[in-house]
């Protein structure tokens, strides 16, 4: 009985040295950045105006086109009212709408019958909102669409949550900021077909493996973050398969943090109705990065 209960006691003090042992370690505070990240990554994708809340998109067609989620209209809402009203395409290009009387809508939160919309190529487009549903114009490619969105989205409500490769510190990467003498056009070709040209004004350089990569990226303008559209060898596998995207910081002292920890999934990866753009061929990478964000096991589409 007292080896027993000898060595109880001594089982009991080693678990609570190694208890101990465990609480002094501190925390990474690189593994806490990302899980930061990925926390944030997921409530940017949630919010109730977020990309899991597309529900429609519907090319305008030149003149009248009445809108509602009755069968008889042009343009048919998976949601909303019946006769919502008619978005009128002019010849300039400018989309008027004019909506049915008692129906509560409001554009950029004032209630109105008849209004000009803003598209997205002048800043900040003009939102119509009818109950949980709202839509606003995009132009792609040249032509008018009516993009729409529902807070209340299957997609949204019954979200899976995000799965991620292990947080590896070694794709956590520096490389080397080469400008160019001159800014490039690259077309960019996205998920519709569509090609418009992106400015490119430099490439990083990094090594992996004793092999050197360069990857391009989209920049507005000089101080904007970089945009990188990527594939590799994971894409279609165990990744999205048309495309991740990844930021970094403006470069600094010829150099720029590619943190492929942070890499995510398109719009396209959760609905059909983004018009996401696909990497070009310089960052189609021939290697697996295996890090960032994972496929989604929702209602993300195949391209």
């Amino acid at each position: 009985m007292k080896f027993t209960t000898w060595a109880g006691w001594a089982a009991g003090l080693l678990v609570g040295v190694a208890g101990l042992a465990a609480a002094d370690v501190a925390p990474d505070p690189y593994v806490q950045e990302i899980q930061a990240w990925q926390a944030q990554r997921a409530a940017n994708l949630t919010k109730p105006n977020g990309w899991l809340t597309l529900i429609g998109l519907h090319f305008l067609a030149p003149g009248e086109n009445t809108v509602g989620s009755a069968a008889d209209n042009s343009v048919v809402l998976a949601k909303g009212p019946a006769h919502l009203g008619a978005f009128t395409l002019g010849p300039n290009g400018l989309v008027k709408a004019a909506f049915n009387p008692g129906i509560e809508v409001k554009v950029d939160d004032q209630p109105v019958l008849s209004v000009n919309l803003r598209d997205d190529t002048h800043g900040q487009p003009s939102l119509v909102t009818v109950g949980t549903v709202s839509l606003f114009v995009i132009e792609r490619d040249g032509k008018k669409a009516l993009r729409v969105k529902d807070s209340e989205a299957d997609a949204r409500t019954h979200f899976l949550g995000l799965d991620f490769y292990p947080i590896d510190p070694s794709w956590r990467i520096e490389a080397q900021w080469v400008p160019f003498e001159k800014p490039r056009e690259v077309p960019i070709r996205n998920i519709l077909g569509h090609v418009a040209p992106a400015m490119i004004l430099g490439k990083a350089v990094f090594t992996r493996d004793g092999h050197t990569y360069e990857l391009l990226p989209i920049q507005e303008d000089p101080d904007a973050p970089l945009f990188f559209i990527i594939s590799d060898r994971t894409s279609g596998d165990t990744t999205y398969a048309a495309a991740r995207f990844l930021y970094a910081d403006h470069p600094g002292d010829g150099k720029v943090i590619l943190d492929f920890n942070k890499a995510q999934n398109p719009p396209c990866a959760f609905t059909p109705f983004a018009t996401c753009p696909l990497p070009p061929k310089e960052n189609q990478l021939p290697i697996a990065i295996t890090a960032g964000e994972k496929n989604y096991k929702g209602h993300g589409v195949s391209p």
